[in-house]
């Protein structure tokens, strides 16, 4: 190519999440903990979970699907499937490989890319990798598309129930509804054991909760502080933060560490700004002008001051965007994207368009990123970004459908996940009755741990 595509970014996306889900009031119960201490504490909801009938491989089955069939695409108009995870079947074989069935037996097998893992960076690893190569010398003109899935499981304990699961596809190409702003990504990478999985015999996480808010703080704040002199410069903004954003999204381990963020990101405009804009901006953080922020993560003075702060910012530009977050739980790698649908389906198009949002990537151990979107200028019926817009109208409806799980049910699914996992030959022994039309499922793991899949039909 002799040139730039033009607006390059997401021109599809779509989601999927478990067909059951625990209360997580019930779940508090159920623990004998404080109440509210998972629902306020937390700020969940519902905890979406998976039985043995679903597994890595057929979320992103059942979410490459969907976004094929209801957005009609044709399939050799896709060049790269790149795949964002951290639940591994295998230490060898992609989930990208199992994906090429629904390619293959149509002839379509020149698809670049395979899977991107770190903890729940992963997709927005593979989102950038898909936007390079379609920027990059070796485009030949197809789209892309980035699968982010994973099912998000903890022992016993206080952090079971932060739990989630789920996965979305996102196709991406030029000329696009929401494209993704050149020049201005920002990341930090660093060396942590914060949390990661050292046992391949288990699918629980090795994690220490309190390093890895302190990671995830620290990263926000670096990737914030580089995303803003980098917007001054490609934006011509004399002065960046978080005025010139419409709206801000996260990686949702919980709802409240959101809630934390934009308030630590009011922090940092505090710290930035000139002192008299911001005394007279934020006067709840007045005594602590000349802070320095990497002494304040567990400075709960600080932190009150800058809740106190933010909330009116939070309402008005992070809030809505963590609806699936507060139904499904964490879903590691899709969560940010859950925020972006979620984002998406609480405006009109007329109200999306012209607006730029930015997007804080986190994965523990650790890797993080913040970019920003810029949405399209015509949200009118027929646009692009109506379209688009318009298809994510299931979401809400496919939340209400689920079925509520009791916390012992759950449980149990838990352990003899536990149990069963990495067994072979082995059969599921889940009902598929609440499966949605068009789910894949997993029917049998036979002696050399190969898996076969079936469809609900539709």
């Amino acid at each position: 190519m002799s040139h730039w595509p033009k607006d390059v970014g997401i021109l599809a996306i779509e989601a999927i999440f478990p067909a059951q889900y625990v209360d997580q009031e019930q779940l508090e119960q159920f623990d004998n903990v404080s109440a509210g201490k998972y629902t306020k504490g937390f700020g969940q909801a519902k905890m979406g979970f998976c039985t043995d009938r679903e597994d890595i491989n057929s979320l992103c089955l059942t979410v490459t699907n969907n976004l094929l069939r209801r957005y009609k695409i044709d399939k050799s108009t896709i060049g790269r499937l790149e795949v964002g995870t951290e639940t591994l079947l295998d230490k060898s074989k992609s989930v990208k490989t199992v994906l090429m069935q629904l390619f293959e037996d149509e002839g379509y097998t020149d698809l670049e890319g395979i899977d991107s893992k770190n903890a729940c960076y992963g997709g927005t690893a593979a989102l950038f990798n898909s936007i390079n190569w379609v920027e990059s010398s070796a485009w030949d003109g197809r789209n892309a598309l980035v699968v982010a899935g994973d099912i998000a499981v903890y022992p016993r304990g206080s952090a079971r129930p932060t739990g989630g699961a789920g996965a979305i596809a996102m196709l991406i190409g030029p000329n696009a509804p929401l494209v993704l702003d050149r020049g201005v990504r920002a990341s930090h990478m660093q060396h942590s054991y914060d949390f990661y999985k050292p046992n391949p015999l288990s699918e629980y996480p090795t994690v220490d909760g309190q390093l890895s808010v302190r990671c995830y703080l620290s990263a926000l704040d670096k990737c914030y502080q580089r995303y803003c002199a980098k917007a001054e410069k490609a934006f011509g903004i004399k002065q960046m933060s978080l005025d010139q954003l419409d709206a801000v999204l996260f990686h949702s381990p919980f709802c409240k560490l959101v809630r934390k963020s934009l308030a630590r990101l009011v922090l940092n405009d505090f710290a930035r700004l000139p002192l008299d804009t911001a005394l007279s901006k934020y006067p709840p953080l007045s005594k602590f002008a000349g802070v320095k922020l990497e002494e304040t993560y567990s400075d709960r003075e600080v932190e009150k001051a800058s809740i106190d702060s933010s909330e009116e910012v939070f309402q008005a530009k992070t809030a809505k965007s963590l609806r699936i977050s507060n139904q499904v739980g964490n879903m590691y790698t899709p969560s940010l994207y859950g925020g972006l649908i979620s984002h998406l389906i609480s405006r009109s198009p007329s109200e999306l368009a012209g607006t730029r949002i930015a997007l804080f990537s986190f994965g523990s151990g650790l890797s993080s990123s913040m970019f920003s979107i810029k949405f399209s200028s015509d949200g009118s019926a027929g646009s692009p970004l109506h379209r688009l817009c318009s298809q994510l109208g299931f979401i809400n409806p496919m939340l209400e459908r689920r079925n509520r799980i009791s916390p012992e049910d759950y449980t149990k699914v838990l352990a003899d996940r536990e149990r069963d996992h990495k067994l072979a030959p082995y059969t599921p022994t889940a009902s598929i009755d609440a499966l949605l039309p068009g789910t894949y499922y997993l029917t049998h793991v036979d002696e050399m741990f190969r898996r076969t899949y079936a469809v609900v039909p539709s």
